[in-house]
């Protein structure tokens, strides 16, 4: 039995954040644009040859990013504000410009960037895209394309991935001067979706990975479950492609049983944060459908612990047929560091056995999709990693036994309140001499 191992995505600065350094050196003017495009291409290159070396057997094409993910799919649909149409929007001085603002006097050009907003729950921002009353959407750019026959070439089984026209317009704001809401443009924008995901068929590609992370928020139902019947039933009419439907940073929650529904192939599921969801998915997702596990933390710096991971992944296989389900990360491993590596000499050695970085999580989803086909193959691996575990649980530098004795020592009268609000109210605003 083999299953596959994949991740959502993975960081694009590069282990010596090369990326920021080529982009900068852009901006100065110290780099051309075929130069910026040449070394990125390199660096997409060197990261998929970490993934497979690492044991991957599907790597992500279409991650990568100049500035923000959020800001390509904007821009790939033909999402660029009037105030940037002056510029040149073929190359990347109205993508820039949309980043990050451009002032050049020299040529009589002022306009601000984007509005940039947090995304989900997570410490990085994207660029908020800007939909006007009379949008056109077309098809401006095959980034995604481009990058998926760049895997292929260089021999990889890839997997491209897209941000889905629900949460493209869900996370849009309406431009100034509009009324119309971002998701009342679906119907014009589902048509340059499908000419995108034509292209991708034709280039090969066999699954496509439809990020749609709007699911794991609290949504109006009859309104959202209707926009994605929209869109995946015009996607489910393209020959050839399969789609997995991808969310992450919490559980589906009550979207599960309609998110079920839908005309795609596959379903990812966070089972790192949404690993409440398992028994119900199991039992409401059609067993003809692909389970992907993301059983890897994508954001944070800790090693998993394998052996509990292992059993998830072990309950979810043992309730679908051969084939059903891949392992993955929960979510992009954007949101981690690159590699541990620069790390040897600077840390200790009981410290570096607890931390995992990108590469080093990529390294787990692997071993865990082994230690389903076989965990002969790979007990050396689980044994050191169940010891750095173990290691991180009891180490005092974590857990104090003399705090948690003192925890331990609390009785309930500790967590209530003396004085009455009144009460506290008078002392503090004397203490504070308030109001000032």
């Amino acid at each position: 039995m083999s299953i596959k191992s994949t991740v959502l995505g993975f960081p694009r600065m590069g282990s010596d954040r090369q990326l920021k350094k080529l982009v900068e050196k852009f901006w100065a003017g110290k780099a051309t644009e075929q130069e910026l495009v040449e070394g990125s291409k390199q660096l997409r290159a060197d990261h998929w040859a970490l993934q497979k070396q690492y044991g991957l057997t599907e790597v992500p094409a279409g991650d990568f990013s100049y500035y923000d993910h959020v800001l390509d799919a904007a821009f790939a649909v033909g999402i660029i504000p009037e105030r940037y149409q002056q510029l040149d929007t073929a190359g990347t001085q109205a993508y820039f410009a949309m980043a990050r603002g451009l002032q050049n006097k020299s040529i009589g050009i002022d306009v601000p960037s984007l509005e940039m907003k947090k995304w989900f729950d997570t410490n990085y921002h994207f660029m908020v895209p800007e939909i006007a009353d009379n949008q056109k959407f077309v098809l401006h750019s095959t980034k995604v394309v481009d990058e998926y026959k760049e895997a292929r070439a260089l021999g990889y089984t890839a997997r491209p991935v897209v941000l889905g026209p629900v949460s493209l317009l869900a996370l849009s704001k309406t431009a100034k001067g509009s009324s119309t809401k971002p998701l009342e443009q679906l119907a014009s924008l589902v048509p340059v979706y499908v000419e995108l995901l034509s292209q991708l068929a034709a280039a090969g590609a066999e699954w496509v990975q439809m990020d749609e992370p709007v699911l794991a928020l609290d949504l109006d139902a009859a309104v959202y479950k209707a926009a994605f019947e929209q869109a995946y039933s015009e996607f489910a009419k393209i020959d050839g492609l399969k789609y997995l439907l991808t969310s992450y940073f919490n559980r589906l929650g009550e979207n599960l049983a309609w998110a079920a529904t839908l005309p795609v192939h596959g379903i990812h599921l966070d089972l790192v944060r949404g690993s409440a969801d398992l028994d119900t998915a199991l039992a409401t997702i059609p067993e003809d459908k692909i389970i992907s596990a993301g059983l890897i933390n994508g954001r944070n710096i800790w090693k998993a612990n394998l052996g509990e991971q292992l059993a998830v992944l072990n309950k979810v296989i043992s309730a679908r047929a051969p084939g059903r389900v891949w392992v993955s990360s929960s979510c992009s491993l954007l949101h981690s560091p690159h590699s541990l590596q620069p790390e040897v000499g600077h840390l200790d050695e009981e410290t570096l056995g607890w931390l995992s970085f990108a590469e080093e999580k990529v390294e787990e989803v692997a071993t865990l999709a082994a230690a389903a086909a076989d965990p002969t193959t790979v007990q050396a691996k689980l044994q050191v990693n169940a010891a750095n575990v173990a290691s991180r649980k009891s180490s005092e530098r974590i857990t104090r036994p003399a705090v948690q004795q003192r925890l331990a020592a609390l009785d309930r009268s500790f967590y209530t309140r003396k004085a009455p609000f009144t009460e506290r109210q008078t002392l503090q605003r004397a203490a504070l001499k308030l109001p000032l």
